[in-house]
């Protein structure tokens, strides 16, 4: 009788140290995954505030091109002799 006692035991604990052991693991699996989404979200922020650099630049440049283009178009009267040195 013993015997079976000492057997329920050793089973009971082999099963409650097995379920520990496996929440454990799901536990340090969960903090991996949670520093995964940490580095995930900074470098999503990164992107972000590269794409905005980028949006910012670009917007300098269809200023430049608005106003080269404005100049040349000032400037082609001239460049035909419709300009007031032609006669």
């Amino acid at each position: 009788m013993e015997e079976i006692a000492i057997a329920v035991v050793f089973g009971i604990t082999g099963w409650m140290l097995k379920t520990w052991l496996t929440h454990q693991e799901r536990m340090k699996a969960l903090s991996v995954d949670k520093q995964r989404i940490g580095s995930a979200e900074e470098r999503l922020a990164r992107v972000e505030h590269a794409v905005e650099s980028i949006a910012i630049e670009v917007e300098r440049i269809s200023e430049g091109q608005r106003y080269v283009t404005t100049m040349l178009h000032e400037r082609v009267p001239l460049a035909i002799g419709e300009g007031p040195t032609a006669s």
